[in-house]
């Protein structure tokens, strides 16, 4: 209640400043923590641990055979280039336009016609979830009623972008926990199952989190089914180059939709298959029936651009123009990133070589079946916090183990650690059968 004081009723000081910070609390004191992200909540835990040996199996990002972030060398020579040289700001349309301009065809094919008819409407965005934010956005506006399908599992973060969106959200079939492989026959089920006109996200290439992908058949079969549907793929392509080592092989998902005669929504990183995490390099591009159309749809993502965040960096843009527009720096990229999946694969097999010399009696196969950054290891809730309370081996809960966290320094302790933490299991169902 408010206190008059003195000649004229003026409040005191102190009631003023008692009064006014009484009232300022009210505003905030509904809000509680937000639950924390499980992959950060990973790193977190990681990095508090003191214990020599710990690993983190969480960061979704590239590291060396010593465990460290990497800087790739066509990344330092193009900091080299552009050391140095003023970055007007009349320049920044034409490198985020080259951007777009280089990242498309990375997408489609370099000689894709579309990539020359003017009909893909392109926007550089932050990173892949700036991508995904945006086209989320555009879905709310534009097909507001429409709810889009993500695969069983997804990455964690897909839920948070359109769940913010307001676009309603639907999961389809896809991982096979049993063969820890593709669930192909329930997958083409669900996609026949969901109303005409659905929005489906489709991973092209190194499936997050289970490393599992279809076949060049199965897509074929996929972009079948979506025709007689009519529904609308949009392509989330967070880590190309990974799953087979070769750029244009982890595209095919996406040119064979294209072959197909689909409209296309893709968005693309190069956090990932750059070394550019902290930088937010990506691109969102929509591919549409004409140019004019193409002009619409470009000057509506801008509009959205626009309120979210104004205009994205333009160090990191600078820098992934420069290596995708010179041969000679793409041609060194190009090799690092196939050196890149070369050393996952060599781990992949290594681990699960490892695993076999222990004697598990289960079946490790999975692990060299699946492709990409992570392996969906199959480890229970139980053993994945085993491997965290007994060996500090840090993974998300569902079992993802980010493969680029194994070297050659710790993959026989993590081997060792896993078929401690299932041998026992093992064990203990051996004894149950047994006694029954």
């Amino acid at each position: 209640m408010w206190r008059f004081m003195g000649l004229g009723g003026r409040l005191t000081s102190s009631t003023r400043f008692m009064s006014s910070s009484t009232k300022a609390l009210g505003w905030l004191e509904h809000v509680r923590p937000a639950h924390k992200d499980p992959i950060t909540g990973v790193t977190e835990a990681f990095l508090a641990d003191t214990n020599p040996h710990k690993i983190n199996l969480g960061v979704g990002a590239y590291r060396d055979d010593e465990g460290k972030p990497v800087v790739l060398q066509c990344v330092r020579n193009a900091e080299a280039k552009i050391a140095g040289c003023e970055f007007m700001e009349s320049k920044a349309t034409t490198v985020s336009s080259k951007l777009v301009e280089e990242s498309v065809k990375l997408a489609y094919g370099k000689d894709a016609h579309v990539v020359k008819e003017g009909t893909l409407a392109g926007l550089q965005a932050l990173s892949g979830t700036g991508a995904c934010r945006l086209f989320a956005e555009f879905q709310r506006r534009f097909h507001p009623e429409s709810p889009i399908y993500f695969p069983d599992p997804t990455w964690s973060n897909h839920h948070n972008i359109w769940r913010d969106a307001q676009v309603p959200v639907r999961t389809f079939k896809y991982y096979h926990p049993i063969s820890k492989g593709l669930n192909f026959a329930a997958f083409m089920d669900d996609i026949k199952n969901a109303p005409d006109g659905s929005f489906f996200l489709l991973h092209p290439c190194a499936h997050n989190p289970t490393g599992v992908d279809p076949t060049a058949e199965q897509w074929r079969e996929i972009s079948y089914q979506f025709k007689v549907k009519n529904h609308f793929p949009f392509f989330d392509m967070a880590y190309q180059g990974f799953a087979s080592g070769d750029l244009d092989m982890d595209a095919q998902a996406i040119r064979i939709f294209l072959e197909d005669g689909h409209l296309i929504g893709c968005a693309q990183s190069f956090a990932k298959n750059m070394g550019l995490y902290g930088h937010r390099v990506g691109c969102l591009s929509v591919l549409c029936a004409d140019a004019k159309q193409a002009v619409a749809v470009k000057s509506q993502l801008q509009q959205i651009a626009r309120a979210m965040y104004g205009s994205p960096p333009v160090h990191g843009v600078l820098l992934v123009s420069t290596i995708l527009s010179d041969p000679e720096s793409k041609a060194l990229w190009v090799k690092e990133v196939k050196d890149m999946a070369s050393r996952i694969e060599r781990k992949r097999a290594t681990l699960r070589e490892s695993l076999e010399k222990l004697g598990s009696p289960l079946n490790w196969e999975h692990i060299t079946n699946q492709v990409g950054m992570f392996c969906f290891s199959g480890l229970t809730v139980e053993q994945v916090d085993r491997l965290v309370r007994e060996f500090h081996i840090y993974l998300t809960r569902d079992g993802r183990m980010s493969m680029a966290g194994v070297t050659t320094s710790n993959v026989s302790y993590l081997a060792n650690a896993i078929h401690e933490v299932t041998r026992y299991d093992q064990e203990a169902s051996n004894v149950c059968n047994i006694s029954l």
